[in-house]
């Protein structure tokens, strides 16, 4: 019994300063120097809006997408996660059933469906659009709203991220900004 208790002392003592290293300390500064530099991110990039009667409402955060459905707003991407081969079958079944969708949703518009209308994305929360998605579905939004298309754009254009570094990725539209704004909360 003292030999199991000598050899499972180092063990448990290593264990216990690790734990202490790397459970607390690291996670401690980590937190504290994230709360420190960029407090908005660290907390979840968090949207609050003021309503009309003065009171603030967390509306959802912007790293997150949420799902719209009503003509009046700019739809995201679909939900749930994806990492389909682009040529199974299970995902080709699905394009078409979105593909179906937006024509029933949208009846109007013959354009081309951007595919990041039709895909989900590998997490399944992306909360940006591209600007051809963005752009697809501006005459709906314009009409349902009855404003105008060029508004509408503005909207789109100020809530729209440009290329990391000025070079790498594509510009990305927030779903959640512009439907808050459009709404007149932002």
């Amino acid at each position: 019994m003292k030999k199991l208790l000598k050899t499972l002392r180092p063990a448990l003592v290593c264990l216990l300063i690790f734990t202490v290293i790397c459970g607390i300390l690291y996670t401690g500064a980590v937190t504290g120097i994230a709360q420190l530099i960029f407090p908005d991110k660290a907390n979840g990039s968090i949207i609050t809006v003021t309503l009309k009667d003065g009171t603030k409402k967390q509306i959802g955060s912007e790293l997150i997408a949420q799902e719209f459905t009503k003509p009046e707003y700019l739809i995201g991407r679909p939900s749930g996660t994806s990492n389909l081969s682009p040529v199974s079958e299970e995902q080709k079944k699905k394009v078409d059933e979105r593909i179906q969708w937006w024509h029933t949703f949208d009846p109007d518009n013959k354009a081309d469906i951007p595919s990041d209308l039709i895909t989900a994305s590998g997490s399944g929360v992306d909360p940006n659009i591209s600007l051809a998605a963005a752009e697809y579905q501006i005459s709906r939004i314009a009409k349902t709203r009855n404003i105008s298309e060029d508004d509408v754009r503005k909207i789109v254009k100020q809530y729209t991220t440009g290329r990391f570094l000025g070079f790498w990725g594509e510009p990305a539209v927030n779903v959640l900004k512009v439907n808050l704004a459009l709404d007149g909360l932002l």
